[in-house]
């Protein structure tokens, strides 16, 4: 693994820790939370009312054909014959047994899936699915995600990020950039790379080279900051304001203290600056959002990198992204797209075709897993909007191996009713649920689909929910009811609705294909 990178926060002198020491005299705060994280992970076995859970976390989604293979027979073998896909990119594996975690953890160290037991939990890496694989150019955020990971490994301080603490690694096309990460890396046109800070618009320029150590150094002296703060803050959003203030400052310093040149960028392009990519959520607490509309770039801005707008939805399956549905492409009405690889085939440079297929409500059988490993030349990406892109598929065999998926009740066209449509575990899995969301979205499926996504949650934590864009919030509140709303970027002019019964479905769809108003177009 790559040598832990010198790092401010593992020198007492470095400037970074002694101005957030002094603002700790100066400001006394009571704990955001008093307890540790208890985020699930492979080793650390989450018990719930259908068994114990697994989370793995997937660096990029990236899975060899062996490594999958160990997935399935694990899911087969020690847990309930399925594999959830998470908002990560993540693969959890649920119904497991109360002895099973050595057997589990045996299998995935043979199949190379734990580098690291005391790092595994900390591994959540996300990257632009299609990043070399169709025909937009792209910064090569697999290497990034390689390297950081082998970086994080390496690291004993890193070790200590929460389970939830993610890095993102955009490609340029503003996709994982909406995800609310905690560190992203976003591609520029011209070649570099900026470092983004939790939701600011305003990043730290650096060369590719350096951009993986950037982002572990920016991890690392988030836990410094976090740590002196005495907050218990898990993710850079839940900073309090003046110690989000110090935060870009802080990495700053330390990355140039560690030798790596940067250069400040005022508004870096992010969510809503690619394709079906909406914005994410507020700024770091206390930190300069950056400039807006109208005022102008800040100092060392550049023009972000202007993709090519994609093509209206054709009569071949040939989609390699985001594209509006022809049903709703009309002024006032909300784009149906959610960010990430629309389903479809994706020609790639190479010659080949690859395969985008989202799994409904995010479940795969042992059986549909294999198919899609089975149908790959080249490791398989999985990606956090609960889909799976399977790379070089011959032409003449691509349209044939699609249609075999669909079969099979997989998602592999923007057409199915199943497309946007998302759901939390909920009954009767979930301890903390209050109605059986899954059989409720697909009773709702039936009557009506397109739009907005929707993700439907059995209580107020709304797991899993989409970050960024606008979405349909279905929530359940007991007794058969359910709250509905649009969630997103805009205000909401959309009352909350109170559903219950067969009206269920109708409202859901309206909800979904409500026109935007002038205050939320």
């Amino acid at each position: 693994m790559p040598p832990t990178s010198p790092t401010p926060v593992n020198r007492d002198e470095a400037p970074p820790r002694a101005a957030v020491r002094e603002s700790v005299r100066e400001s006394v705060r009571a704990p955001l939370r008093a307890r540790g994280d208890a985020c699930p992970g492979a080793l650390r076995l989450h018990t719930a009312d259908d068994g114990r859970l697994a989370r793995l976390r997937l660096p990029a989604g990236l899975l060899t054909a062996r490594q999958a293979e160990a997935l399935a027979d694990a899911a087969e073998r020690l847990g309930d014959g399925h594999l959830d896909l998470t908002s990560r990119g993540n693969v959890q594996l649920r119904g497991l047994g109360g002895n099973c975690g050595a057997e589990l953890a045996g299998l995935l160290h043979e199949a190379g899936l734990l580098p690291s037991e005391s790092h595994e939990r900390v591994r959540n890496i996300v990257a632009s699915p299609l990043a070399g694989l169709d025909e937009l150019p792209s910064a090569d955020v697999q290497l990034w995600a390689r390297e950081l990971d082998g970086l994080l490994c390496a690291s004993p301080r890193a070790a200590a990020l929460s389970g939830r603490f993610l890095f993102a690694l955009d490609d340029g096309r503003g996709d994982v950039a909406g995800l609310g990460a905690d560190v992203t890396l976003l591609a520029r046109e011209d070649g570099s790379v900026v470092v983004r800070i939790g939701a600011n618009r305003s990043g730290l320029r650096v060369t590719p080279e350096d951009a993986p150590r950037a982002a572990l150094l920016a991890g690392e002296t988030f836990l410094t900051v976090a740590e002196a703060s005495g907050s218990g803050a898990w993710r850079v959003r839940e900073l309090p304001a003046e110690y989000g203030r110090e935060l870009e400052a802080a990495v700053r310093a330390g990355l140039t203290d560690a030798g790596i040149g940067t250069e400040y960028v005022a508004e870096a392009a992010g969510p809503g600056s690619g394709p079906g990519a909406g914005p994410g959520p507020g700024p770091v607490p206390g930190a300069d959002p950056g400039p807006g509309p109208g005022r102008g770039p800040g100092p060392g801005s550049r023009p972000e990198r202007e993709l090519p707008v994609p093509n209206p939805v054709l009569p071949s399956p040939v989609l390699p992204g985001p594209v509006p549905s022809p049903v709703l492409a009309s002024p006032g009405l909300p784009s149906p797209v959610p960010p990430g690889p629309v389903p479809g085939l994706v020609p790639s440079p190479d010659g080949t075709t690859a395969l985008s297929v989202h799994a409904r409500l995010g479940r795969l059988t042992v059986a549909q897993w294999r198919l899609l490993a089975a149908a790959a030349n080249g490791p398989l990406r999985v990606t956090p909007w609960r889909g799976v892109i399977v790379p070089g598929v011959a032409p003449a065999a691509a349209g044939a191996t699609l249609d075999r998926l669909r079969t099979a009740g997989l998602i592999t066209g923007p057409g199915s009713p199943w497309h946007g449509v998302g759901a939390c575990t909920g009954r009767p899995g979930c301890a903390k649920a209050l109605a059986d969301v899954r059989s409720d979205a697909a009773a709702a499926v039936s009557r009506g689909s397109g739009g907005l996504p929707v993700h439907w949650s059995g209580c107020a934590r709304r797991c899993g929910h989409p970050q960024g864009g606008r979405w349909v919030d279905v929530v359940a509140t007991g007794e058969g009811r359910y709250d509905i709303s649009v969630q997103g970027e805009a205000p909401d002019t959309t009352p909350n609705a109170t559903t219950t019964g067969p009206e269920l479905a109708d409202a859901v769809a309206a909800a979904r294909t409500t026109p935007l108003t002038s205050s939320t177009r």
